[in-house]
């Protein structure tokens, strides 16, 4: 399959219409039964040359994303980032969670004149950020947004590493929080921990077993003794200053 190479058709368009700080928005994480999801907002300039081997975050290697996070961030106009914990996520649901991080990425890249973000239109986005246009796979499409792509990725596979020397077995050092097999094994064997979505099907079926149907939901208990708690697991000591942070910026009002 060819790979394919974003491009600034957008990004010139909307220059030419006057505007100057053209921001792209991507997040990752929102498929993961643990951890926060997390979103780029940032300007690339439009009068350098493009940073060779920019693409979709999701078709290059780590080491690659690593690399290019580097040169990014080196020639961007402005970056910010912003994230929706574990338990806002249960609160809201993914998707409003996920709304949430990309405003307070928008918010902590400061003033801008347009947004650009990878997706389908967002009910009232507009309202919060201004002008903006969603591109669906804009990740691919869009060169701004690819930029922002790998830095999100990036952070967010940094702060799961983190979090993996906290709770050690789970592979969030390789997985980052995606269900994969090994996952889910661990995740019944070692317990849930706090940075684990309670409100994703894994670990529901961890938390209150596989049979989550009405029927089994409303049956009367047979007699017997109880069912034992699920497992909670214990994060590994570790001293103040390894705690990993991503403070959201405040949600705007």
């Amino acid at each position: 399959m060819a790979v394919i190479v974003p491009t600034r058709r957008v990004e010139r368009r909307l220059a030419r219409e006057g505007h100057s700080v053209i921001l792209g928005v991507d997040e990752v994480g929102v498929a993961c039964s643990s951890g926060p999801v997390v979103a780029c907002a940032l300007a690339m300039p439009l009068n350098r040359r493009l940073i060779k081997g920019v693409r979709d975050s999701k078709t290059l290697s780590a080491q690659q994303r690593e690399k290019l996070a580097v040169a990014i961030r080196r020639q961007a106009v402005v970056v910010g980032l912003g994230a929706a914990s574990v338990a806002e996520i249960d609160r809201l649901n993914i998707y409003h969670a996920t709304v949430l991080a990309m405003r307070r990425a928008v918010v902590r890249a400061g003033a801008h004149d347009f947004v650009i973000v990878d997706g389908r239109r967002i009910r009232g986005f507009e309202e919060e950020v201004g002008p903006y246009r969603a591109i669906i796979d804009g990740d691919a499409l869009c060169y701004v947004i690819a930029c922002a792509s790998i830095v999100a990725k990036v952070t967010r596979d940094r702060l799961m590493a983190r979090l993996a020397a906290r709770y050690p077995g789970y592979g969030w050092e390789h997985n980052a929080g995606y269900s994969t097999p090994h996952h889910r094994r661990q995740l019944e064997e070692l317990g849930i921990t706090p940075h684990h979505r309670h409100s994703f099907i894994t670990v529901k079926r961890v938390e209150f077993g596989s049979q989550l149907s009405f029927d089994d939901a409303v049956a009367v208990p047979a007699a017997g003794p109880p069912r034992p708690a699920p497992r909670v697991a214990v994060a590994s000591p570790v001293a103040p200053t390894d705690e990993p942070r991503l403070s959201p910026a405040p949600a705007a009002s």
